[in-house]
């Protein structure tokens, strides 16, 4: 039994949760509302306390809220920027974050294997798997799958939230292929205390954890409790080069064309003009810098059993079928 079955194995019956939930990514607040206390309350856990997002605070106040008030799972109901801003309120706490994913990007449900399903999300916290991640700092923010600075952040500015909700992931293709020809960024980056590494990217990305929108797998070795975060550099500069790349990340080559990978423990990348900035799939403000160092094991996630697959990815069908029944037999009851 490891670290986080010996927590959570601690407590006897249900334990206390709250729901941090963005309400413009849900269809039906009322409706989830009920899924929610019905499987909990199946579960044998007490009711839910329940948050709101708003524009100006996305997550991270209410988040710290809860944690206040002595809960000990904290449901991330939302999109990229609301399971963000939930990390950044429990990071080094022995709170777990659970998903239960709504908008159409969900970084960190892709590498879960969990989708857009809610019945896993409610399925993976009440079975109690847990694992302990590290998580990326950026400034007085976190990330758990990956930040970025060039073109994957340009892709993101660019996509929009209709076309996003209309055709879910492949959105981001449309948003890319404005930018396939932008002009390379001069960067420098420094990895811990090695000399600077000088290149012409159009994107560099520092991964915890290795898939993208879609679930494609882009780094093949990242794993989310290392202690190193990969560093991926991006050098295509032609359509060629663009689908050259493309076409071994989808076939899952061990060599990527036109795309260098480096770890460390600290990162600090610059660039010859400010550039757009992403965390986790949400935009932060552009600058010429971004600087991101890992925290060791700082953030307890909820996870489908068993837990030690490296991309956590693994059992999750079987984790939303077992969700899909305890919502039924709630509502039978």
């Amino acid at each position: 039994m490891d670290a986080g079955q010996d927590r959570s194995a601690a407590h006897e019956g249900g334990l206390r949760s709250a729901v941090v939930v963005n309400p413009v990514k849900v269809a039906d607040l009322d409706e989830l509302r009920r899924t929610v206390h019905d499987a909990l309350a199946a579960a044998g856990w007490p009711e839910p306390l329940w948050f709101e997002t708003t524009v100006e605070d996305p997550g991270r106040g209410q988040t710290e809220k809860a944690v206040e008030a002595g809960v000990d799972v904290v449901f991330a109901c939302g999109g990229d920027g609301t399971v963000m801003s939930c990390v950044s309120g429990l990071v080094g706490t022995d709170v777990a974050l659970a998903v239960l994913p709504q908008g159409t990007g969900n970084l960190l449900a892709a590498n879960l294997g969990l989708s857009n399903d809610l019945a896993a999300g409610l399925e993976v916290a009440v079975e109690r798997g847990r694992r302990l991640l590290d998580v990326g700092a950026v400034e007085d923010h976190y990330f758990t799958v990956m930040a970025g600075m060039g073109f994957d952040a340009q892709m993101l500015a660019d996509t929009s939230e209709t076309t996003k909700k209309r055709i879910g992931w492949p959105a981001y293709v449309v948003g890319a292929a404005r930018h396939l020809r932008d002009r390379p960024m001069k960067v420098s980056i420094r990895i811990d205390d090695q000399q600077p590494i000088r290149r012409r990217a159009r994107s560099v990305l520092v991964a915890n954890v290795g898939r993208l929108q879609g679930g494609v797998r882009l780094l093949t070795e990242a794993e989310p409790d290392d202690g190193y975060l990969d560093v991926a550099v991006l050098t295509p500069r032609t359509l060629r080069h663009w689908l050259a790349l493309g076409w071994a990340v989808v076939r899952k080559q061990d060599r990527v064309p036109r795309m260098e990978v480096f770890r460390g423990r600290r990162v600090e990348i610059t660039s010859n003009r400010a550039q757009p900035r992403e965390l986790d799939g949400d935009l932060i403000e552009p600058g010429r810098t971004l600087k991101a160092e890992i925290r060791r094991r700082a953030l307890w996630l909820c996870v489908p059993q068993p837990e030690q697959a490296p991309d956590l990815a693994d059992d999750a069908q079987a984790a939303g079928e077992r969700g899909e029944q305890l919502i039924e037999e709630a509502r039978r009851e």
